[in-house]
């Protein structure tokens, strides 16, 4: 085996739920403002997940005030306090980049009915 490999099997998180694209999660994220610590809850619709390992990132899109907001976050960051699924998105696509041109009813994703 790799070393860095190795290494990195010391980092990689195990207790994340599984979502992928077209899932609506909250992520509760870790902000430290001066020496106060406290967390914020970032809800909104997975768009993609990508790479592997210690490199893999998600991003997340909501909608505030009217303009979409996307934002960047490492799966294995130690600022993740934890990650919600609200619901599962039925998708035929790994990368949900087409959400961008969308707004309002068009921009709804179905919710994948459980068996």
């Amino acid at each position: 085996m790799d070393l860095i490999k190795l290494v990195e099997q010391e980092y990689i998180r195990t207790d994340l739920p599984v979502f992928k694209a077209g899932d609506t999660i909250v992520v509760h994220y870790k902000i430290k403002e001066g020496t106060k610590e406290r967390t914020q809850q970032y809800q909104g619709v997975c768009l993609q997940r990508r790479n592997n390992g210690l490199n893999e990132t998600f991003t997340v899109r909501k909608i505030s005030n009217g303009i979409g907001v996307e934002r960047i976050f490492p799966v294995h960051s130690t600022n993740i306090a934890k990650i919600d699924v609200l619901s599962r998105g039925k998708v035929r696509r790994a990368r949900l980049f087409y959400l961008r041109g969308l707004t309002g009813k068009k921009a709804r994703i179905k919710e994948k009915r459980n068996k």
